[in-house]
């Protein structure tokens, strides 16, 4: 009987047809190890920080990017047209035994040269090659000291060249870095139009390494007293604030001036895994001459990021000031502050329209060239409105265009004896006018109905804190709702808009009731109330929003299904357009699941660029052929424990490496597989390579609890993967992908993607996803 064939099978012709020596198959074993070892993955590139976060057009800057895992950087790459980058160097900090070892070597060296002054002889001379051999220790750990202080999160830097061109857009971009290991996450950064002053970039304090730069006379580590550099009016001021320290500007400006200094911190950082509230929490200060605080602001509205603005009394010298709100500081702790009179618009009226209709907007704001302009609303979906003044274009604010009915809200509403009369469905778009405010709604429906009420504030830039109350004709309530978790909306903290949806106990009138929380109102509370009917929808966001794989290999990704108004059904997965060679595995987000793994697998030959994918949702809904985008996102951590969505702009992927894999893996059994409940089910993998499996060690990464690797045999083909299924654990009907990842040595952890894995093992890749079910045992 062959050993790789299964149970009860007998073919002897085959087996006489592949002799096996024993020292055959060991030297095609050791063979596999080496070329799947040559393709494991080390850890990849991770940025914490860009600094400055974005620069001028037509002008150059030198960047510093940290972050870990960063050897063999080679290249950064911004997205859009028009910017150039190159790598100028690369900073490391040593480990502290080479520390240790070198210092150690430097006094060996200095009291060997100490003795060859005192006893000078033919056996104790000192050279000149000695004194390079001390000057280059020397040079070393000056250059990289280790820093038992630093953040090893962002403790390696790298330093690019960027040239804009003149014509290269303004707007938010990305970042990432290339190195030999792959692709970095991206950071967000910015071209803008006006001139730009930085300040040096900071280091974090090293005790140690600066006792030893005293030593030979070198400047320290430690922040130098900061002065008050002076700044022509408008600019762009980037600063990194360090822990107890505040970055002052002094300029002038003259009587009459409507001054807006408009920072960016939050925006460029969204969230610090190990910081509380989880962000750089930036306020700023506006003096005169005296000293006299003239203006101050610690976020704009609801925005952490403050935005201040001051009419200049007089002419005269001015300081602004800004730091952490409770003095906190690192090296990420990176700013823009854009200051000078500049246009910025506070806020809007409507905040949307309907699709096809023209819509009048009224802007709100200082410095504005016009306060209407008209929307055309010729595409669905949330857009932005900004103007220009001078050539300099403001901030831009959230414009919704939907395809239903649009109402204004008419006051006065306020109570039920004069609630708004309004006919279903429809979005109205109105005002909580005054603090203590109530806008109320009454409609007609049915016994049965069901009714859905929205509001769109917060998330469209206005600072209500939404609440609202469905009540019957008698004043009955029956539903309530303040906050409502919308996971697309990624950058907030605090969900504030409201969200309720409840079946018509019967036939007749109803209100609906919408406040603020807080009691607070005023014109800038706007909002968006949709009542209508479910519409069920989705979302899609897919993460990571940078992937590194080898030539012909799979890598996993995440597919998260942002559900709405009750949408359940099964979403299907592809890529729009992607270059030949790339395909998706396991596409498919089954009914009433919020989240899949899936896999992508790469063309056989590598690229000098990363290359940009799109992937889309495909769905059916009430009879409609349904296609979204699936939106790149990065999962962030928030103040140790919080974790968020937050979108990026483009997926991009690196294929790395030589020797690309014709054929690749493939699944030979058909899919989904069918796991019975408490029992068994054998899995074929084909190999481009049949022995290769030998080489590997298979485990499931994050599989439903329950279902684990019970074998895996080589055999002619590949391999045949045992699955196994705790009937106590795991239910009939359970469905989704399992992704099975390879790694070349030992086995480690518990073969369930769970325990500690063996050190000495590499990650090789990943199986193409592995669709299943669990049926009934038989």
């Amino acid at each position: 009987m062959n050993r790789y064939l299964g149970r009860g099978q007998s073919r002897p012709c085959e087996r006489q047809a592949w002799p096996s020596p024993p020292w055959l198959v060991a030297l095609l074993t050791i063979s596999l190890l080496v070329a799947v070892s040559a393709q494991a993955q080390p850890a990849l590139p991770r940025i914490g920080y860009v600094y400055p976060a974005g620069g001028q057009q037509g002008a150059n800057c030198q960047v510093t990017i940290g972050g870990q895992f960063l050897d063999g950087v080679t290249n950064a790459f911004v997205s859009g047209d028009g910017i150039q980058a190159a790598v100028i160097d690369f900073n490391k900090p040593m480990p502290q035994g080479q520390f240790n070892n070198l210092r150690d070597q430097l006094k060996g060296l200095q009291d060997r040269k100490a003795a060859a002054r005192r006893w000078p002889n033919s056996t104790n001379v000192w050279t000149a090659a000695d004194d390079k051999t001390v000057a280059d220790i020397r040079d070393k750990i000056l250059k990289n000291p280790p820093n038992r202080q630093g953040n090893p999160a962002i403790a390696e830097t790298v330093t690019l060249r960027l040239s804009f061109a003149t014509n290269a857009e303004a707007g938010e971009r990305e970042i990432r870095l290339g190195t030999s290991s792959g692709l970095s996450n991206p950071l967000v950064f910015r071209v803008d139009q006006l001139p730009e002053f930085s300040q040096p970039a900071a280091k974090a304090a090293n005790p140690e390494a600066d006792r030893f730069r005293e030593r030979f006379g070198k400047p320290t580590t430690a922040a130098p007293a900061k002065s008050e550099p002076r700044i022509t009016l408008p600019a762009v001021v980037n600063g990194q604030i360090m822990p107890g320290r505040a970055d002052r500007y002094r300029f002038h400006a003259r009587k009459g001036q409507q001054l807006v200094a408009i920072v960016s911190a939050r925006e460029l950082i969204p969230y610090l895994a190990d910081a509380v509230p989880g962000w750089f929490q930036a306020v700023v200060t506006l003096y005169d001459a005296k000293g006299k605080e003239l203006a101050y602001d610690d976020d704009f509205r609801f925005h952490p990021d403050p935005v201040l603005h001051c009419e200049i009394p007089k002419d005269g010298d001015y300081t602004i000031e800004i730091k952490d709100a409770i003095y906190r500081g690192r090296e990420d702790f990176v700013y823009r502050m854009t200051v000078g009179e500049l246009p910025f618009v506070t806020g809007l009226f409507p905040l949307g329209g309907k699709m096809g209709d023209p819509t009048t907007v009224t802007l709100e704001g200082w410095n504005l060239p016009a306060t209407q302009l008209t929307q055309e609303n010729k595409r669905t979906g949330i857009h932005f409105v900004s103007v220009s003044k001078d050539e300099r274009v403001s901030n831009a604010l959230p414009f919704a265009v939907d395809t239903l009915p649009e109402g204004r809200d008419q006051e006065p509403n306020t109570e039920i004896q004069r609630a708004q009369r309004t006919a279903l469905p429809i979005i109205i778009n109105g005002r909580i006018d005054q603090p203590g405010d109530v806008d109320v709604f009454r409609f007609e429906g049915r016994a049965g109905d069901e009714i859905v009420a929205e509001v769109q504030a917060r998330r469209l830039g206005t600072p209500l804190d939404s609440v609202l109350k469905l009540t019957a004709a008698d004043g009955k309530q029956l539903a309530l709702n303040d906050d409502y978790e919308d996971k697309a909306s990624g950058r907030n903290t605090h969900h504030a808009d409201s969200y309720l949806r409840a079946t018509l106990p019967a036939s007749g009138s109803y209100d609906v009731h919408l406040g603020d929380t807080q009691h607070k109102g005023g014109a800038e509370y706007a909002y968006r109330l949709r009542l209508s009917p479910p519409r069920p929808d989705f979302e899609l966001r897919v993460v990571p929003a940078s992937l590194t794989t080898r030539p012909g290999a799979s890598v996993p990704l995440t597919v998260y299904a942002l559900r709405k108004d009750g949408f359940t059904n099964e979403i299907t997965l592809a890529l729009n357009d992607a270059p030949d060679g790339f395909t998706l595995s396991g596409g498919r987000v089954p009914a009433n699941q919020d989240q899949i793994r899936v896999t992508l697998a790469a063309p056989s030959t590598s690229g000098k660029e990363p290359f940009h994918l799109q992937l889309e949702g495909h769905a059916t809904i009430e009879d409609r052929a349904v296609v979204h985008p699936a939106v790149p996102a990065e999962d962030l951590m928030q103040a140790f424990a919080y974790r968020h969505l937050v979108p990026a702009k483009e997926l991009q992927v690196a294929v790395i490496g030589r020797g690309g894999v014709r054929g690749g893996v493939k699944l030979l059994t058909p899919t989904p597989v069918k796991i019975p409940a408490g029992g068994t089910l054998r899995v074929r993998v084909g190999f481009f390579a049949p022995r290769m499996a030998e080489a590997l060690q298979f485990e499931l990464s994050e599989p439903p609890d329950g279902i684990t690797i019970q074998r895996v045999s080589p055999n002619r083909e590949g391999a045949e993967i045992v699955l196994a299924s705790d009937a106590a654990k795991t239910k009939a009907g359970l469905t989704g992908n399992l992704i099975v990842n390879a790694f070349a040595g030992k086995p480690g952890g518990d073969g369930k993607g769970k325990g500690v894995g063996n050190p000495r093992r590499a990650p090789v890749g990943s199986l193409p996803a592995l669709a299943f079910e669990v049926v009934a045992g038989q």
